[in-house]
Protein backbone atom coordinates (compact mmCIF):
# COMPACT_ATOMS: atom_id res chain seq x y z
CA UNK A 1 0.00 0.00 0.00
CA UNK A 2 2.84 2.32 0.78
CA UNK A 3 4.34 1.70 -2.66
CA UNK A 4 1.03 2.54 -4.38
CA UNK A 5 0.72 5.81 -2.43
CA UNK A 6 4.29 6.80 -3.31
CA UNK A 7 3.69 5.97 -6.99
CA UNK A 8 0.58 8.17 -7.11
CA UNK A 9 2.42 11.07 -5.49
CA UNK A 10 5.54 10.70 -7.63
CA UNK A 11 3.83 10.03 -10.96
CA UNK A 12 2.49 13.55 -11.69
CA UNK A 13 5.98 14.95 -11.22
CA UNK A 14 7.48 12.41 -13.60
CA UNK A 15 4.79 12.61 -16.30
CA UNK A 16 4.16 16.32 -16.00
CA UNK A 17 1.88 18.31 -13.78
CA UNK A 18 -1.71 19.15 -14.55
CA UNK A 19 -1.34 22.52 -12.88
CA UNK A 20 -0.63 25.39 -15.26
CA UNK A 21 2.92 26.65 -15.29
CA UNK A 22 3.68 30.20 -14.34
CA UNK A 23 3.88 32.71 -17.17
CA UNK A 24 7.42 33.89 -17.57
CA UNK A 25 7.91 37.47 -18.78
CA UNK A 26 9.72 38.08 -22.08
CA UNK A 27 13.17 39.49 -21.40
CA UNK A 28 13.61 43.10 -22.45
CA UNK A 29 16.73 42.22 -24.42
CA UNK A 30 14.58 40.34 -26.95
CA UNK A 31 13.23 43.65 -28.23
CA UNK A 32 15.72 45.45 -30.44
CA UNK A 33 15.24 48.76 -32.21
CA UNK A 34 14.77 48.45 -35.98
CA UNK A 35 16.54 51.21 -37.86
CA UNK A 36 14.74 52.41 -41.02
CA UNK A 37 16.86 54.62 -43.18
CA UNK A 38 14.88 57.63 -44.39
CA UNK A 39 15.63 59.31 -47.68
CA UNK A 40 15.06 63.03 -47.29
CA UNK A 41 15.92 63.65 -50.95
CA UNK A 42 12.50 62.48 -52.14
CA UNK A 43 9.76 64.99 -52.87
CA UNK A 44 6.45 64.98 -51.04
CA UNK A 45 3.62 62.99 -52.60
CA UNK A 46 1.11 65.27 -54.29
CA UNK A 47 -2.53 64.17 -54.36
CA UNK A 48 -4.76 66.08 -56.72
CA UNK A 49 -8.50 66.67 -56.32
CA UNK A 50 -11.18 64.33 -57.61
CA UNK A 51 -12.38 64.51 -61.18
CA UNK A 52 -16.03 65.26 -62.07
CA UNK A 53 -16.93 61.55 -62.33
CA UNK A 54 -16.18 60.97 -58.64
CA UNK A 55 -18.47 63.73 -57.38
CA UNK A 56 -21.90 62.80 -56.09
CA UNK A 57 -25.18 64.25 -57.28
CA UNK A 58 -25.84 66.03 -53.98
CA UNK A 59 -22.47 67.78 -53.68
CA UNK A 60 -22.39 71.22 -52.11
CA UNK A 61 -20.60 73.68 -54.32
CA UNK A 62 -19.58 77.19 -53.24
CA UNK A 63 -22.47 78.61 -55.28
CA UNK A 64 -25.08 76.27 -53.69
CA UNK A 65 -28.21 77.95 -52.31
CA UNK A 66 -29.85 76.81 -49.10
CA UNK A 67 -33.60 77.23 -48.71
CA UNK A 68 -34.71 78.03 -45.21
CA UNK A 69 -37.81 76.26 -43.85
CA UNK A 70 -40.98 78.16 -44.65
CA UNK A 71 -39.62 80.03 -47.66
CA UNK A 72 -40.59 79.30 -51.25
CA UNK A 73 -37.88 79.26 -53.89
CA UNK A 74 -38.24 81.76 -56.72
CA UNK A 75 -37.50 79.21 -59.44
CA UNK A 76 -38.42 75.61 -59.90
CA UNK A 77 -40.70 73.31 -61.84
CA UNK A 78 -44.26 74.54 -62.28
CA UNK A 79 -45.66 71.21 -63.55
CA UNK A 80 -44.74 67.55 -63.70
CA UNK A 81 -42.52 66.23 -66.44
CA UNK A 82 -44.26 64.37 -69.24
CA UNK A 83 -43.75 60.61 -69.11
CA UNK A 84 -43.80 58.39 -72.16
CA UNK A 85 -46.30 55.65 -71.31
CA UNK A 86 -47.67 52.87 -73.50
CA UNK A 87 -51.02 53.24 -75.19
CA UNK A 88 -53.76 52.20 -72.71
CA UNK A 89 -55.83 50.71 -75.53
CA UNK A 90 -53.12 48.17 -76.37
CA UNK A 91 -53.71 44.49 -75.82
CA UNK A 92 -52.01 42.50 -73.11
CA UNK A 93 -49.53 39.82 -73.96
CA UNK A 94 -47.91 37.06 -71.98
CA UNK A 95 -45.01 34.79 -72.65
CA UNK A 96 -45.79 31.64 -74.62
CA UNK A 97 -46.75 28.58 -72.62
CA UNK A 98 -44.63 25.42 -72.69
CA UNK A 99 -47.75 23.55 -73.80
CA UNK A 100 -51.51 23.63 -73.36
CA UNK A 101 -54.15 21.07 -72.46
CA UNK A 102 -57.86 20.97 -73.32
CA UNK A 103 -60.36 19.05 -71.27
CA UNK A 104 -62.84 19.18 -68.43
CA UNK A 105 -62.49 20.88 -65.08
CA UNK A 106 -64.37 20.08 -61.88
CA UNK A 107 -64.39 21.61 -58.45
CA UNK A 108 -63.65 20.24 -55.03
CA UNK A 109 -63.45 21.88 -51.63
CA UNK A 110 -59.87 21.11 -50.59
CA UNK A 111 -58.82 24.62 -51.63
CA UNK A 112 -56.13 23.65 -54.12
CA UNK A 113 -55.52 23.43 -57.83
CA UNK A 114 -54.93 19.78 -58.66
CA UNK A 115 -53.38 18.47 -61.87
CA UNK A 116 -51.15 15.70 -63.08
CA UNK A 117 -48.18 18.11 -62.93
CA UNK A 118 -45.45 18.64 -60.33
CA UNK A 119 -46.37 20.83 -57.39
CA UNK A 120 -45.28 24.43 -57.88
CA UNK A 121 -46.02 24.50 -61.63
CA UNK A 122 -47.67 27.78 -62.71
CA UNK A 123 -50.75 27.34 -64.90
CA UNK A 124 -53.30 29.66 -66.48
CA UNK A 125 -56.75 28.10 -66.66
CA UNK A 126 -59.20 29.63 -69.15
CA UNK A 127 -62.90 28.90 -69.57
CA UNK A 128 -66.02 30.68 -70.86
CA UNK A 129 -66.06 33.04 -67.87
CA UNK A 130 -62.41 34.14 -68.01
CA UNK A 131 -58.91 33.10 -66.97
CA UNK A 132 -57.13 32.64 -63.66
CA UNK A 133 -53.47 32.08 -62.84
CA UNK A 134 -52.76 29.47 -60.19
CA UNK A 135 -49.96 27.26 -58.89
CA UNK A 136 -50.44 23.49 -58.77
CA UNK A 137 -50.62 22.46 -55.11
CA UNK A 138 -52.10 18.98 -55.25
CA UNK A 139 -52.25 15.88 -57.43
CA UNK A 140 -55.42 14.80 -59.23
CA UNK A 141 -58.11 14.44 -60.62
CA UNK A 142 -58.92 10.72 -60.69
CA UNK A 143 -60.95 10.48 -63.91
CA UNK A 144 -58.81 10.49 -67.10
CA UNK A 145 -61.24 12.80 -68.97
CA UNK A 146 -60.79 15.57 -66.42
CA UNK A 147 -57.56 17.54 -66.49
CA UNK A 148 -57.93 19.85 -63.48
CA UNK A 149 -59.75 20.13 -60.16
CA UNK A 150 -60.32 23.65 -58.88
CA UNK A 151 -61.27 25.30 -55.65
CA UNK A 152 -65.03 26.04 -55.81
CA UNK A 153 -64.82 29.88 -56.10
CA UNK A 154 -62.13 29.58 -58.82
CA UNK A 155 -64.28 27.08 -60.72
CA UNK A 156 -67.23 29.46 -60.89
CA UNK A 157 -64.95 32.38 -61.90
CA UNK A 158 -63.88 30.58 -65.07
CA UNK A 159 -67.01 28.50 -65.66
CA UNK A 160 -69.45 31.21 -66.69
CA UNK A 161 -72.26 28.86 -65.66
CA UNK A 162 -74.77 28.47 -62.86
CA UNK A 163 -74.14 27.06 -59.41
CA UNK A 164 -75.76 23.77 -60.40
CA UNK A 165 -72.84 22.96 -62.77
CA UNK A 166 -70.08 20.62 -61.78
CA UNK A 167 -68.07 20.22 -65.00
CA UNK A 168 -66.88 22.76 -67.57
CA UNK A 169 -64.55 22.78 -70.60
CA UNK A 170 -61.24 24.57 -70.04
CA UNK A 171 -57.89 25.16 -71.64
CA UNK A 172 -54.86 24.96 -69.33
CA UNK A 173 -51.65 26.74 -70.32
CA UNK A 174 -48.61 25.28 -68.53
CA UNK A 175 -45.65 27.59 -67.77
Amino acid sequence: MLIAALALVALPGLAGSRAPSAVEPVPAGAFQPLPVPANDARSALLIEGLDGGALSNGILAPESIFIEPGTVPDTGPDRRAAVNQPDPKGTSSRKPAKYSLRGEATFYDAGYTAMRLPRGTTVIICGKGGCITRVVNDYGPQKPSRIVDLYRPDFFKICGCGSWSGVTDVTVYVY
